[in-house]
């Protein structure tokens, strides 16, 4: 069985960061002590706004970290120039609102296709693997696949809310990018009593989530947090055969 990788999202270390200014507490330090505790990767948003991520802060972990960098990002000019002049190891593409406190529902790629396909294109060009964010939808997953996106993140947003039926449709969506040639991540909402499920979908090969783990580090230590979350994954996954 493949080793699920464990994305962690430090973006809501920028956001406690910025709430008085200054450096502390510094997000390139807590992404260290993530992958010191066992993340395989470090995923970051940064945002036309910049209400957490920073450009310096970016530019700093593409230097300073040697793990797997997975850049969140809208699909604008700017921030296209800033991923291809950075080169993160991986740039998801995600829909983006003003007036959103955190990234509401997946790109609509059916609708943004024309839009959206030269985006893909200028990214890979430049050496960097695109994922799209999109809702666990049959027909959103055949439009990332027109377009040339290698890897999709499935949205597990309406599945942590509780939502009757979502994951039955993220374990058909996960089945279908194996069919489709996609490389599937999963993230949004995820947290320790409803991991499992997910991370025992024998499709998904990376599940990103940021949120939790950095409020449960609060109380906990963010080695003890990655470390109990790290095992609930791996366990789901063995059972899963």
């Amino acid at each position: 069985m493949t080793k699920l990788r464990l994305g962690v999202n430090i973006d809501h270390v920028a956001t406690v960061r910025n709430a008085r200014g200054g450096a502390h507490p510094d997000p390139v330090a807590l992404a260290k002590a993530a992958l010191r505790a066992g993340a395989d990767g470090i995923t970051a948003h940064l945002r036309e706004d910049r209400r957490h991520m920073r450009d310096a802060d970016m530019e700093r972990l593409r230097a300073e970290i040697a793990a797997p960098l997975n850049m969140e990002m809208a699909a604008t000019a700017e921030m296209v120039d800033i991923a291809r002049r950075l080169r993160p190891h991986a740039v998801c593409l995600v829909p983006e609102r003003r007036q959103e406190i955190t990234t509401e529902g997946g790109l609509d790629v059916v609708g943004q296709s024309v839009t959206l396909a030269p985006v893909v294109a200028a990214l890979a060009e430049a050496g960097i693997r695109v994922s799209l964010f999109i809702d666990p939808d049959p027909a959103q997953l055949r439009a990332a696949a027109a377009i040339g996106a290698p890897v999709v993140e499935l949205h597990t947003g309406a599945y942590a809310e509780g939502r009757a039926g979502e994951l039955e449709r993220l374990r058909i969506a996960a089945a279908l990018t194996t069919a489709l040639g996609l490389e599937c991540h999963a993230g949004h909402g995820l947290a320790y009593d409803n991991v499992a499920p997910v991370a025992a979908l024998p499709a998904v090969r990376e599940l990103n989530i940021g949120h939790f783990l950095i409020g449960q580090a609060i109380f906990d230590g963010i080695a003890t947090v990655i470390a109990e979350m790290r095992a609930r994954m791996d366990g789901a996954r063995a059972s899963s055969g």
